[in-house]
């Protein structure tokens, strides 16, 4: 299992894998370029709308070329929250998460916060693994660390669960669970599907939140 210590290490420590690519095709969190996901859910008992797409831009961080994905949240039929994350993969397969801008909106379009920014080798900020290449029930790491700002860990489940969304149905499911000591109490269910990425979110602990894929399509 050297693969695996291998993997927690340099999940626990945050360095940088020597040979990287924006080209992400881990098979549960593909991310071809021009791929656009749809999400429906609810988040502080409004209805939401989430629009994810892999865009043709790549940005350097740390000497890592990433893909930029675009994330952009609609509460109530009103843009709320808009984010360009990043990510890239490394030649083991492992997606490896560099960072993210982010922007909370007001009702006016005016951007109010964009606390949860950060890009890995600013001010302390580490890049983890967001999707490990050959994940494995019981499997944990750190998927992101910039101090009081973005700390969230995950946890490998099952690889047999079952999903249900419009979207897609699937008995053999990858299912996690993620958190972070910045918000005590709280704990998240995420559901990937292979050859498709994330079909599911839901708020096991805390405030309810709840999204799923109800649409996919590719350019």
């Amino acid at each position: 299992m050297a693969w695996l210590a291998s993997l927690l290490g340099a999940v626990l420590i945050g360095s940088v894998p020597a040979s990287t690519s924006p080209n992400v095709t881990n098979p549960w969190f593909p991310l071809r370029p021009g791929t656009e996901w749809v999400y429906s859910g609810t988040k502080d008992g409004k209805p939401t709308r989430d629009v994810v797409e892999v865009t043709q831009r790549t940005i350097l961080i740390q000497g890592a070329r990433c893909v930029v994905v675009s994330d952009r949240l609609y509460e109530a039929g009103k843009l709320e929250e808009r984010t360009s994350d990043y990510y890239t993969q490394d030649r083991a397969g492992n997606v490896w998460y560099f960072g993210e801008d982010t922007a909370e909106l007001n009702a006016a379009g005016k951007v109010i916060s964009t606390e949860g920014t950060w890009r890995a080798g600013r001010d302390g900020a580490r890049a983890g693994i967001y999707m490990p290449a050959r994940p494995r029930p019981g499997q944990t790491g750190r998927q992101e660390f910039y101090r009081g700002q973005a700390e969230d860990h995950f946890r490998v489940v099952s690889l047999q669960a079952t999903v249900r969304v419009p979207y897609v149905s699937s008995k053999a499911a990858l299912e996690t669970r993620e958190w972070t000591p910045l918000e005590p109490g709280t704990l998240d269910q995420k559901v990937y599907v292979r050859g498709i990425g994330t079909v599911k979110e839901a708020s096991l602990k805390g405030p309810v939140e709840r999204a799923v894929l109800v649409a996919k399509s590719s350019r």
